[in-house]
């Protein structure tokens, strides 16, 4: 593999799993409760929408990057969990966050046609789905050892933690009887 394709490879993977990353933070953020009220600014959901789709687009770039470089990746690697020789549930784990996030972005535009309560089924989707690309990042990615990558990963689990805690204690003051 040539050396540009493999920092393709590499850099659209880093940055496709940090959009997916600020995308959840993000999505987790808008959707949660501040005093009983949800966040609704329009450039907020602009931005939410934003970072995933370019999520989606940087992990279609590292897929075809992978496949086009000579590292042994074929479409089995791609598209099918459990289906590459070596580093079975690395490749499995990427596959199965590439489908978890193609489902939550595509299912987004046509939004309107879904019931509410699908959509957000479907949308819950981007956790595990990140979590898996997180998981595929360190278990593959050759960055795996440096300071730089555990600052950021540190970094993107606190993050995280802190919009799904703010999240869950607004779905908890609000399943709360008001005291009037």
């Amino acid at each position: 593999m040539s050396d540009v394709m493999w920092y393709l490879t590499r850099g659209s993977g880093i940055v496709a799993t940090v959009l997916m990353m600020a995308a959840l933070i993000n999505g987790l953020l808008f959707s949660g409760r501040e005093t009983g009220k949800r966040l609704r600014p329009a450039w907020w959901l602009d931005l939410h929408n934003g970072l995933g789709g370019y999520a989606l687009i940087f992990t279609l770039i590292h897929l075809v990057t992978a496949f086009a470089g000579d590292i042994g990746v074929g479409l089995k690697e791609l598209f099918v969990p459990g289906g590459a020789e070596v580093d079975t549930w690395a490749y499995g784990w990427g596959v199965l966050a590439f489908y978890g996030l193609a489902a939550t972005v595509l299912t987004s535009w046509p939004k309107k046609r879904a019931r509410r309560k699908v959509w957000h089924l479907v949308h819950l989707l981007s956790i595990p789905a990140t979590v898996l690309a997180c998981v595929h990042a360190y278990q593959l990615g050759s960055d795996r050892s440096t300071l730089v990558f555990q600052v950021l990963a540190l970094a993107g689990v606190a993050g995280t933690v802190f919009a799904v805690a703010l999240r869950l204690s607004g779905l908890l003051n609000r399943a709360r009887p008001s005291e009037a």
